[in-house]
């Protein structure tokens, strides 16, 4: 007998692979992205060398997560030179970590000279990326908006970053902002990719600013082809450990297999409906990681499975745990007694403000650092590039869609601030 290593055993289900739980609902599925403004024939605007300038800077410095200390000090001088204030917040290590070699923290900063501003709105994103590093690169030496930008971050979320600073900058140069240049606030986080730490902590700490921002919106930057985001799926993790007991594999009935009841149990998950909305489509699983066994030739006493589930329902606060239920019941239905679960922090569905005449709209099926950022506070999505490259080897975006998100950005502020 051939012996299949987990994954293809797992994929080996006619009705889990492809399952019609795990695709999306016609009303969620992607949409194509939206033409931008202008082609490369227009005259290009004016902070065009700025923005290509900060966003190669940006891209170039490695910050996979946990390691963002060089892009944030980056950050630091390059607002602190264009008479930003700036303020860092220094992240604690998590409990369920190892403390990092350089110190970790947020960027927070406002248009100087006021030290002790009254911002009205947050403009955020965050500055850690996924691994691995890919090296910067373009597909022009003399920027046109058809070039190509490519490099891990280029677009989740370094895109966001510099299209940001470059719209409140642009805003400031331009006067519009005369009279109100402290209303607003930039807050470029560290950990958003793994846990939300950077945002967790700022929310947590932000009443001890002084004085502590009231803000009335906050606008977060993630990749959403340039729509706004009316609400994005929820999240949780699911660590799942199966006790089994040991025995010959020639006498399968003396022992019982850790590694079949998981599959079964998995596959059981795959098939069921855990949560679905119109507007958010299915709660769908991931499968992340796999093991059990010690040789092919004993029955498994132990297997382990690691899942993400992005949740369809909500609410935001509680709609995780529905789902949970769900998925533990599932699982105990195939065997009451062999499953040890342990789910993580999560959250339900996520609700955002997406109501501005002259944009497009969505949802989508990630996470992000909206949820962390505790308040009564209206809340924008938003940013260039598709989420499609993003996490990926080909991650890219062209440079006339970095610039019409710098229009955008503009537009989004004055909009929060007239609110």
């Amino acid at each position: 007998m051939k012996l299949l290593p987990l994954p293809v055993l797992l994929l080996s289900s006619s009705r889990a692979w492809g399952s019609e739980l795990q695709k999306p609902l016609k009303a969620a599925q992607a949409s194509t992205p939206i033409s931008l403004p202008h082609d490369s024939s227009d005259a290009p605007p004016s902070y065009r060398d700025e923005l290509v300038s900060l966003h190669k800077s940006l891209v170039e410095i490695p910050s996979i997560t946990d390691d963002e200390n060089e892009v944030g000090n980056f950050l630091v001088e390059y607002l602190t030179a264009r008479d930003f204030i700036v303020q860092l917040e220094f992240i604690p290590p998590e409990s369920n970590t190892t403390e990092p070699s350089k110190p970790r923290f947020n960027v927070l900063a406002w248009p100087g000279p006021n030290r002790k501003p009254d911002p009205k709105v947050l403009v955020s994103s965050h500055i850690d990326t996924v691994p691995p590093f890919i090296p910067y690169s373009r597909t022009d030496a003399d920027p046109t908006a058809d070039t190509v930008l490519s490099g891990r971050g280029s677009v989740d979320a370094k895109a966001s970053v510099a299209a940001q600073i470059i719209a409140l900058q642009s805003l400031l140069d331009s006067g519009t902002l005369s009279g109100k240049e402290d209303s607003v606030m930039l807050l470029f986080v560290v950990g958003e990719e793994v846990t939300g730490i950077g945002m967790k902590y700022f929310s947590a700490t932000r009443s001890k600013l002084d004085p502590p921002p009231n803000f009335k919106a906050a606008i977060f930057g993630e990749p959403t082809e340039r729509r706004l985001v009316c609400g994005h799926k929820g999240i949780f993790a699911a660590n799942i450990t199966v006790h089994g007991r040991a025995g010959h594999s020639g006498y399968p009935w003396l022992g019982k297999s850790a590694l079949e009841v998981l599959m079964r149990g998995l596959v059981q998950v795959l098939d069921t409906d855990l949560g679905s909305s119109e507007e958010f489509g299915n709660t769908t699983v991931n499968i992340g990681l796999a093991h059990g066994g010690v040789a092919p030739n004993v029955i498994a006493e132990s297997a382990t499975a690691r899942l993400a589930v992005r949740v369809a329902i909500g609410p935001e606060i509680g709609g995780d745990r529905i789902a949970a239920k769900r998925l533990e019941e599932v699982l105990r239905s195939v065997d009451e007694e062999a499953f040890e679960i342990d789910f993580g922090f999560g959250y339900g569905v996520v609700k955002c403000d997406c109501d501005v005449e002259g944009f497009e709209t969505t949802t989508v099926n990630y996470g992000t650092d909206v949820h962390h950022l505790e308040g009564d506070h209206k809340r924008y999505l938003y940013g260039p590039g598709t989420i499609f490259v993003a996490h990926g080897p080909d991650e890219a975006i062209k440079l006339g869609e970095l610039e019409a998100a710098v229009e955008d950005y503009k537009k989004l502020i004055l909009h929060a601030l007239e609110s």
